[in-house]
């Protein structure tokens, strides 16, 4: 059996490495090809390109892309005519997954979107192309199933595969420990995996921890860094624009170290994206908020439908977490909800209860094997996609 997979993003390249080692585990014969990232080439997925290391946003820096996103939409669909996969699996990334997915469709091959792009939230609209070109969503979160059915797109709720990953996470015992031993109360910064977001969020981070430091002395920041250049990203902001050296704030960058991070801190100021469960899986409060210039934040008000922007929200139906989709620095509102945990304990311990419930509710693992055992079923099978309405999926 031979499975295409893309994923365009970190943490879709984490989904796919963990799907295909459970493809592989189900079928050790199966072949997967496909775009991804090291995680996924890691796995055993032979790579046609590192799609990953773009992993870009917003209309100015796909349409400078546009050339090579055009060069890999070519080879695609050259493999896709001539090697015809039984199966092409998207991971997330819309925008060039669409044209994967109508290259796939046109050579006859199904397509599953696994972790579909979050329709439901804003552009709405593009569940046509969803209906048109994919044979089956695999819906990461409970209210996407229903969603897609009542438009007539084939879905089957699997679960989110973060919830797979969290529980296999092995902490770094030596560096949790040494963090302990030290004083202070922990805040933790997380910026975002993207180049951009670090770019557009990270002045807002920094002058919220320190108005949190002003008030509360004793509070030191840990900085979760994706990778090293952007360690030395925020290492080089901090040099130019914090505060002089009498009042420099305690701020520890580190590469790598996400999960002790969040395990170690009070509580968190994060950059809005996945990340999110696994503050909810930790029971970690935080206040999630997102950075975009004022021309991106029209067009993002204009087509967003979803009442949050982060998915615990969405998940819990209400705002556990405080949240920002902003155009400008928010600190101080930002600090003002970390400082309210830090001096009511009550509160604070509320919401960590709050948070607990939810995850009971949404936080089981098992979705990359739901969804690898349901599309071996169905490409093993032949049989036409059908909707529990009983509506034939559109080919």
């Amino acid at each position: 059996m031979h499975i295409f997979i893309s994923a365009g993003e970190p943490s879709g390249d984490l989904h796919g490495a963990n799907l295909v080692r459970v493809l592989r585990h189900l079928r050790p014969e199966i072949d997967c090809v496909g775009f991804g990232g090291e995680k996924m080439a890691a796995a055993g997925c032979r790579l046609l390109y590192p799609l990953c290391e773009l992993a870009v946003m917003w209309f100015a820096r796909v349409f400078a892309r546009a050339p090579l996103f055009l060069q890999l939409l070519s080879r695609a669909d050259r493999y896709f005519r001539h090697q015809r996969p039984d199966a092409v699996i998207l991971i997330d990334y819309p925008g060039f997954h669409w044209w994967l997915a109508r290259r796939a469709h046109f050579h006859g091959i199904p397509v599953f979107y696994f972790v579909p792009p979050q329709l439901w939230g804003w552009g709405g609209w593009r569940v046509e192309k969803m209906r048109r070109w994919v044979d089956h969503v695999l819906c990461a979160l409970p209210y996407e199933e229903p969603w897609y059915q009542s438009r007539g797109v084939a879905a089957h709720y699997v679960g989110h595969p973060y919830f797979d990953e969290l529980p296999r996470q092995l902490l770094d015992d030596e560096f949790l420990a040494i963090e302990r031993a030290r004083p202070g109360t922990i805040i933790g910064l997380l910026p975002g995996s993207r180049n951009q977001e670090l770019e557009l969020n990270l002045s807002t981070l920094i002058r919220a921890a320190s108005v949190i430091h002003a008030a509360r002395p004793e509070t030191r920041f840990l900085v979760a860094c994706f990778k090293p250049a952007h360690q030395e990203h925020v290492r080089s902001y901090l040099d130019r624009f914090a505060p002089t050296s009498s009042e420099r704030l305690s701020i520890q960058t580190c590469v790598s170290r996400t999960p002790e991070i969040i395990e170690l801190s009070h509580s968190c100021i994060a950059v809005s994206g996945s990340v999110g469960l696994e503050l909810l899986y930790r029971k970690r409060p935080s206040v999630v908020f997102y950075r975009i210039g004022r021309i991106d934040l029209k067009v993002c008000k204009l087509f967003m439908t979803a009442p949050y922007i982060s998915l615990v929200n969405m998940l819990a139906g209400s705002e556990l977490f405080p949240e920002f989709l902003t155009d400008r620095c928010q600190a101080h509102a930002i600090a003002g909800h970390v400082l309210g945990w830090l001096t009511e304990p009550e509160k604070y311990q509320k919401l960590r209860r709050e948070l607990q419930e939810l995850r009971d509710q949404v936080g089981q693992p098992g979705a990359c094997e739901n969804a690898a055992e349901f599309v071996l079923s169905r490409v093993e099978q032949k049989k036409p996609l059908i909707l529990s309405s009983g509506l034939k999926a559109s080919a």
